[in-house]
C-alpha cells in the first residue's frame, strides 16, 4: 500500500511494506493467548499448521474433538510444533494431512444456525 501511496517501505521490510513480504500482519501475544485458551478450554484439540503466503503469515489451525475451530498468526512452521508440543496437542501439517472431516461438518451446522 505504501508503493500505491509514494511511500517507500520502511528499512529492512519487504516490497509490500511489512518485513516477511506478505499483507498481514505478524503474531502476536493476543494470538498466543486465544490458542491457549482455545487448548485449555476445549478437549481432543489439534493443531494444523498452515504455510505462509503472499497474503497471510504461517497460521495454526486448532480443531477440537467436535470439529470446532480457530485459526491464529504464528511466528514460523517450527513455532506451530513448539508451542503444539508444550501444549501437549498432536500437530500436522496441513499441506500434507489436510483437514479432519469433523470440522467441515462443525463449519456446516453453524451455517444452518444462521440461516
Amino acid at each position: 500500500m505504501d508503493r500505491l501511496r509514494g511511500r517507500r517501505p520502511a528499512s529492512g521490510q519487504g516490497a509490500r511494506g511489512d518485513r516477511h513480504g506478505t499483507l498481514d500482519r505478524a503474531s502476536g501475544k493476543a494470538d498466543l493467548s486465544h490458542i491457549e485458551q482455545f487448548v485449555a478450554s476445549r478437549r481432543g484439540v489439534e493443531g494444523y499448521v498452515e504455510p505462509r503466503t503472499a497474503v497471510t503469515e504461517t497460521t495454526i489451525l486448532l480443531v477440537a474433538a467436535d470439529g470446532e475451530w480457530t485459526r491464529r498468526r504464528i511466528a514460523g512452521p517450527e513455532v506451530g510444533r513448539t508451542l503444539s508440543r508444550d501444549l501437549g496437542i498432536p500437530v500436522y501439517d496441513a499441506q500434507v494431512t489436510g483437514y479432519p472431516q469433523r470440522m467441515r461438518d462443525w463449519s456446516a451446522r453453524q451455517k444452518h444456525k444462521l440461516d
